[in-house]
C-alpha cells in the first residue's frame, strides 16, 4: 500500500472510533480544564442567587411543618396518626420504604457504574450521592417517630442497661437498623472521599478567610500530589466495592419486614429482587427530576447533557419493566399457590376498596414509563420531568398498596376496616420533603455539585489522540 493510499473503512479500530463519534459527547461546548473548573467552582464561590434563596425559604417553611408535626407527635403519641388495631402500619412505614428506595440511585450510579467503568456517570454521581444521604436522613425519621417514646431509642442497640433489655435480633425491624445505618455510613464516607479533590480546588480559589479555613479543613491537606492521587483512587475503589453489595442488601432487608411475615400479600419470596428493582426505579426518577432543574438553574447543560438524562431514562424503563413483571408474577403466584387467603388478598387489591390506589400504582409504574421506549419521549425535557414525577407517585402508592391492602382486611371479617390518614400523617410525610429539599439546596450552593476531577477525565481535552481521531474519521468517510 502506498503512502498516499486512503484508509479503509473496515479497519476495526477506525470503525470503533467512527462509531464513537456518532454518540453525543459526555461534555458539550468548548470548555477546557480551566473554564470547566471556573463553571463548577463559581457556583460555590459566587454571590447567592436570589432564586435559590426563594427556593430555600420555601423548603425551610415546609421543614417547619415537619418539625411541628414531630413535636406534636412526641407530646401526644402516635395515636394522632390514622392507625388503628387492624392497620397498625400505614403512612409511617410507607414513607420509610419510599425514602430508603429514593436513596438507592446515588450509590448505584457512584459504585456499580464506576466498577463497570461507565463514564457517563461522572457528571451526575456527586448530586446522586448527596441525594442518597438526604433520603436516608428523611427515612430515619419514621422508625424513630414510630417508637412513640423516642427518648428510649437507645434500647434498639445492644448496649448494657440497668433493666437487662436486649434487642430481638430475630426481628427484621432490627435488621433494618443495622442495614440502613451501615448504608448511610458507607454512602457518606464514599461521598466525602469523592469530594476531597474538589474541596481542595474550592479552598485554593476561595477569596475569604472563612472559606479558606473551612474548605482547608474539609480537604484534609490535599495537595494533588501523585501519592495523594494513588491513595485517593485506592480508597474510592474500596468504598465502591463496599457500596455495591449494600445497594442490593439494604432494600432486600427492608423487604424482609414484610416477606418473613405470614400475612397474605406479604409472605412471598419475590419481594427482595422486586424491592431492589423498585428502589432503583424510583431513585433514578428522583435524580432525573432534580437534574432537569439543576442543570438549567446553574447553566450546566454542557456538563449534564441530554445523553446523561437519556441514559437514566433507559434505566428507568428497564427497571420499570422489571417492576411490571413482578406485579404480574405476584398475581400468578397467588393463583398457582391455591391458597385462598392469598388469592383473596390480591382480588381485594384489584377490586376492593383500595382499587383506586392499585390502578394508580400500575398506571404510574408500568404504563407511563413505557413511553421511554421512544427516543423522542426520553429526550424531551418536559416529558421526562412529568414521567419521573409520576414514577415516584406510583412508587409511593406501591408501598401504600402493599402495606394497607394486606392489613385492612385480615383473617377476621369482624375486624375489617378502612384506613384514612389524618392531617398529621399527611403533614409528616409532606414535611419530610422540606427536609430533603433544604439539604439538597444547601448542597448545590455550598459544595461542588459536579465532580470536577472526574468530569475532566471524559472531556475531549483529556484524550491525547482526540485530534487524530477526528482526522482519521474524516479520511475514513
Amino acid at each position: 500500500m502506498s503512502a498516499t493510499a486512503p484508509l479503509q473503512v473496515d479497519h476495526p479500530r477506525l470503525s470503533d472510533r467512527a462509531a464513537l463519534l456518532d454518540e453525543a459527547p459526555l461534555v458539550q461546548g468548548k470548555d477546557d480544564f480551566r473554564s470547566l473548573t471556573d463553571k463548577v467552582a463559581g457556583i460555590v464561590l459566587s454571590k447567592r442567587p436570589p432564586g435559590w434563596l426563594v427556593l430555600l425559604c420555601l423548603a425551610i417553611s415546609i421543614l417547619f411543618i415537619l418539625a411541628g408535626s414531630l413535636v406534636h407527635l412526641v407530646g401526644t403519641g402516635i395515636g394522632i396518626w390514622g392507625l388503628n388495631t387492624t392497620v397498625n402500619w400505614a403512612w409511617d412505614i410507607t414513607g420509610f420504604v419510599f425514602w430508603v428506595g429514593i436513596g438507592h440511585a446515588g450509590t448505584l450510579i457512584s459504585a456499580i457504574l464506576f466498577l463497570f467503568r461507565q463514564k457517563w456517570r461522572t457528571s451526575i454521581n456527586r448530586a446522586a450521592e448527596a441525594m442518597t444521604i438526604f433520603a436516608v436522613a428523611c427515612a430515619a425519621i419514621y422508625p424513630v417517630a414510630h417508637l412513640g417514646r423516642i427518648w428510649f431509642a437507645h434500647w434498639l442497640f445492644p448496649i448494657p442497661n440497668q433493666m437487662s433489655l436486649w434487642p430481638n435480633f430475630k426481628s427484621p425491624l432490627l435488621w433494618d437498623v443495622f442495614a440502613v445505618s451501615t448504608y448511610a455510613t458507607v454512602s457518606t464516607l464514599f461521598w466525602f472521599v469523592g469530594l476531597i479533590p474538589d474541596l481542595a480546588t474550592i479552598r485554593d480559589r476561595a477569596t475569604t478567610r472563612t472559606k479558606q479555613i473551612v474548605f482547608g479543613i474539609l480537604s484534609l491537606g490535599w495537595r494533588g500530589s501523585h501519592r495523594h492521587w494513588l491513595h485517593y483512587e485506592k480508597a474510592y475503589l474500596i468504598f465502591a466495592g463496599l457500596s455495591t453489595p449494600l445497594v442490593l442488601s439494604v432494600h432486600t432487608i427492608v423487604s424482609f419486614d414484610f416477606a418473613v411475615s405470614i400475612v397474605p400479600g406479604w409472605h412471598t419470596t419475590i419481594f427482595p429482587p422486586y424491592f431492589v428493582a423498585g428502589a432503583i426505579f424510583s431513585g433514578f426518577a428522583m435524580v432525573v427530576t432534580l437534574m432537569v432543574f439543576a442543570r438549567k438553574a446553574f447553566g450546566l447543560e454542557g456538563l449534564i447533557t441530554m445523553r446523561h438524562l437519556e441514559n437514566m431514562n433507559k434505566v428507568i424503563v428497564a427497571t420499570g419493566t422489571m417492576v411490571g413483571y413482578a406485579y404480574g408474577m405476584e398475581l400468578f403466584i397467588a393463583w398457582y399457590s391455591g391458597n385462598g387467603y392469598e388469592q383473596f388478598a390480591f382480588r381485594n387489591r384489584i377490586l376492593g376498596p383500595y382499587a383506586w390506589a392499585y390502578w394508580t400504582m400500575v398506571s404510574c409504574n408500568v404504563i407511563f414509563p413505557q413511553l421511554f421506549w421512544f427516543k423522542k419521549v426520553r429526550t424531551s425535557i418536559p416529558a421526562m420531568f412529568i414521567i419521573s414525577i409520576l414514577v415516584n407517585i406510583g412508587m409511593w402508592f406501591e408501598r401504600f398498596v402493599i402495606i394497607v391492602t394486606s392489613l385492612h382486611r385480615d383473617f377476621l371479617p369482624s375486624s375489617w376496616t378502612y384506613f384514612r390518614p389524618t392531617i398529621w400523617d399527611i403533614s409528616t410525610f409532606f414535611g419530610s420533603f422540606g427536609l430533603f429539599f433544604t439539604l439538597f439546596l444547601l448542597f448545590v450552593r455550598y459544595l461542588p455539585m459536579v465532580a470536577i476531577s472526574e468530569v475532566k477525565g471524559v472531556t475531549a481535552a483529556a484524550d491525547p489522540h482526540g485530534s487524530h481521531s477526528n482526522d482519521e474519521a474524516h479520511h475514513a468517510a
